[in-house]
This record gives C-alpha cells, sequence and structure tokens, in this order.
C-alpha cells in the first residue's frame, strides 16, 4: 500500500514542482480560454494530456523507445509556445468549436512529448520493480489529481478576471497566453538543440 501513495505522490508533485514549472505553464494555455461551464471539454483535454503521458512514460520504461533527452527539452517549451500561439490566433473567434479535433489531438500528442522528459527518472525509481504497469497506473493518477488542482486555480482566476475585474474573455486570454510566451522563451533559449 505505501508504494500505491509513492506512486500517486510522486506523480502529484512531478505536475506541482515549481522548479520543472513547465507542466503548469503548458495548463494553463491549455484551458485558459475555457470556464467552469467547459468542465467536460476541460476533463478531456487533462486526460488526454495524461494519456499521452503516459504512454511515453511505458514505451520508454520498457525500452519501446529511445529519445534523446536533450531534443525532448526542447520540445517541451516549443509544444507550450505552440499553445499559447493558437490562443492568441484563435482568441479573436471566441469559439474552439470548429478546431476541437486539433487540439485534442494536439493535446495528446504534446503529453506524449512531455512524458518522454520524465520518462529517464521514472525508469531509475521504477528499475526495481518486476512490473512497471502499476506503478505507471498510480503515477498517472497522480499526475491528473494535481492537474485537476491546476486546472480549479486557473479556472478560479480567469473567473476572476473576467467575471469580476471585468476583462473580456479574448484580453484575458491574450494576457494569460502572453505571459507564458515570455516565460517559455526564456527556457527554448536554454535549450536550444542549434
Amino acid at each position: 500500500m505505501s508504494e500505491f501513495w509513492l506512486y500517486i505522490k510522486l506523480g502529484f508533485s512531478h505536475v506541482l514542482d515549481w522548479t520543472a514549472y513547465d507542466h503548469i505553464l503548458f495548463l494553463i494555455v491549455l484551458i485558459v480560454g475555457y470556464t467552469f461551464d467547459n468542465w467536460k471539454r476541460i476533463l478531456l483535454l487533462v486526460t488526454l494530456f495524461t494519456v499521452g503521458h503516459t504512454i511515453s512514460l511505458f514505451l520508454a520504461a520498457y525500452n519501446v523507445v529511445s529519445v534523446n533527452s536533450r531534443l525532448i527539452e526542447f520540445l517541451i517549451p516549443v509544444t507550450i509556445l505552440l499553445t499559447a500561439l493558437y490562443n492568441v490566433f484563435t482568441s479573436k473567434s471566441g469559439s474552439k468549436n470548429d478546431k476541437v479535433f486539433i487540439l485534442y489531438g494536439a493535446t495528446l500528442f504534446f503529453g506524449l512529448i512531455h512524458g518522454f522528459g520524465f520518462s529517464t527518472y521514472f525508469k531509475a525509481i521504477s528499475s526495481n520493480t518486476s512490473s512497471k504497469i502499476l506503478p505507471l497506473i498510480e503515477f498517472a493518477l497522480g499526475v491528473e489529481a494535481a492537474q485537476v488542482v491546476i486546472v480549479f486555480f486557473v479556472l478560479i482566476v480567469s473567473f476572476v478576471f473576467v467575471s469580476l475585474l471585468r476583462f473580456s474573455k479574448r484580453e484575458w486570454i491574450l494576457i494569460a497566453s502572453s505571459v507564458v510566451i515570455g516565460m517559455v522563451i526564456p527556457m527554448l533559449v536554454e535549450n536550444k538543440i542549434w
């Protein structure tokens, strides 16, 4: 039972690690355009990200795929930047319904990339377990729980800016996405592959 909580806690702290805040930045730009009314779509997006994250951990843990960690460390901020730019360019339309399947696919794919970023560490900590499937599921549950915490926080902040401070939804999306772009550019420079 203690091993169960170990992997849950590890997944939870992986997302909420303030020293490696790329996961948080991605979630912010992924859901900043939504409200509490969109909870089903938000849950689906967050779960797709977790599924992608878990698939890449599974592939790496069982040595099906080996990735260049330097490339992954560069691609993670690229996924954040692309999602933020998507927000900037689609904020005028107000509705993302026409492009929702592109967003679902991109979220799953970006989850794969983010999962590979953690795969080396996960392989090291799960190396002495006979089966890695249960630890992967436990870890994914911890990731999903932490993501729900972040999503709830972002939705509350969005509510404050849009409903109480009277920012238009478009203004709020542009502000939040621009702040994240400003934070992710140094990450890109620091992890450049050229």
